[in-house]
């Protein structure tokens, strides 16, 4: 849970304390996985890259008492400051700050989950450079992201529904697909795609970033970007690790940046 310190942001609040059994269950399985991975790097130079309201590092902030939030949302990075006052070695920051000098090679482990679906192709190849950036050589990166492919997404197109008909209003406009649309996605190889649509939202009052939902995210393309890179030593999956793709909600890639580049 997370420590009584700090105040539940707007994400844990939706998703760790919904109302939905089911909610809460598949995103406490995700911060749960996520706590277990960086366990055996405490102590060490973490960030979390696209941190949104500090959730994670909330979760894990009694092995890393110093770490260092990022997101591309100013409003987010001022909220993180003002409930994480009570941490002073909690830091937190816009990702366009990540490009100073002083950033480079920098942290011993980056996490960045349930960030990279939400990216343009263009935006997100920015992102994994940014990342391997500020990656000390030899240092570690994990990145989750939903499985929007395979017979789980018609798992999760049947779950979003049916907990939109309990009444969550944030599921009442989930994204929909057309026939040929899902058979796609459902059959989706590693490079199988189709036209994701785009949005605009704000960084601060004057610059705007684009952003897209879930629908049309393709794992397997990112596995390959990564793996351009990264080192990816192991691939995981929650919430049930034994099932692997076909019955799990995300997949988890734990990654290594070489030594020497």
């Amino acid at each position: 849970m997370i420590e009584k310190t700090v105040t539940a942001g707007h994400y844990a609040q939706k998703q760790l304390l919904s109302r939905s059994g089911l909610v809460r269950w598949t995103h406490g399985s995700r911060f749960r996985m996520g706590r277990e991975l960086v366990e055996r790097f405490a102590g060490q130079r973490l960030l979390d890259y696209g941190c949104g309201d500090g959730t994670f590092l909330a979760l894990v902030q009694d092995l890393f008492p110093s770490a260092v939030g990022a997101d591309v949302a100013l409003d987010q990075v001022e909220d993180c400051k003002r409930r994480f006052e009570s941490l002073p070695g909690m830091a937190f920051l816009s990702t366009e700050d990540l490009g100073n000098a002083a950033q480079r090679n920098h942290y011993d482990v980056v996490v960045c989950m349930e960030v990279l679906e939400h990216c343009p192709d263009d935006i997100q190849s920015a992102v994994l450079d940014q990342i391997l950036a500020v990656t000390a050589p030899g240092g570690s990166l994990i990145v989750s992201v939903p499985i929007e492919i395979g017979p789980p997404l018609v798992a999760k197109q049947c779950a979003r529904a049916l907990v939109a008909f309990g009444g969550l209003s944030e599921y009442a406009h989930r994204e929909r697909y057309r026939a040929g649309e899902l058979l796609t996605m459902v059959f989706a190889g590693r490079n199988a795609s189709i036209p994701r649509e785009e949005h605009v939202g704000k960084i601060d009052e004057l610059r705007t970033t684009r952003y897209t939902g879930h629908k049309g995210f393709n794992w397997r393309r990112l596995e390959q970007s990564l793996e351009h890179r990264f080192t990816v030593e192991r691939r995981l999956f929650s919430p049930l690790q034994t099932l692997g793709p076909w019955l799990n909600s995300q997949v988890w890639f734990v990654c290594r940046k070489p030594s020497k580049m």
